[in-house]
């Protein structure tokens, strides 16, 4: 039997979408506001329901509650969601989940991953 999330309601999940391109690979950045682990499960799955972010090669989060600490999933993208924590972290945001996806376009990053990761970060931040 599955667990259900009775009385905490699924998150509305703020989707800004298609933030920038680099050799081949895309980033768009989604969030929404979570006071537990369960709503950060439910967000995942509300997101991948979409076709586009399911086929994603990358959706990394974080997420600092004020009930359980700081968390993340990098999904592959080493490192990817401790950036996004540290930036949350620096804001003083917690009870906020953020999602960066990326499709890989085929060509290697390198260190400029982590600042396409930031930029999306930082245009989430600028829209709440």
């Amino acid at each position: 039997m599955r667990p259900r999330l009775s009385g905490l309601g699924n998150p509305t999940l703020n989707r800004l979408g298609h933030i920038l391109s680099d050799r081949g690979s895309k980033y768009a950045v989604s969030g929404c506001a979570v006071t537990l682990r369960a709503q950060i499960d439910a967000a995942l799955k509300t997101l991948k329901r979409d076709r586009a972010y399911a086929k994603a090669t990358h959706n990394t989060w974080g997420a600092v509650l004020s009930q359980g600490g700081a968390i993340k999933g990098d999904d592959g993208e080493a490192g990817a969601g401790m950036v996004i924590l540290r930036m949350l972290e620096r804001e003083g945001l917690s009870d906020h989940l953020v999602i960066v996806t990326r499709w890989y376009g085929g060509k290697h990053l390198g260190g400029d991953r982590f600042r396409h990761v930031q930029t999306c970060v930082r245009a989430y931040l600028d829209q709440i």
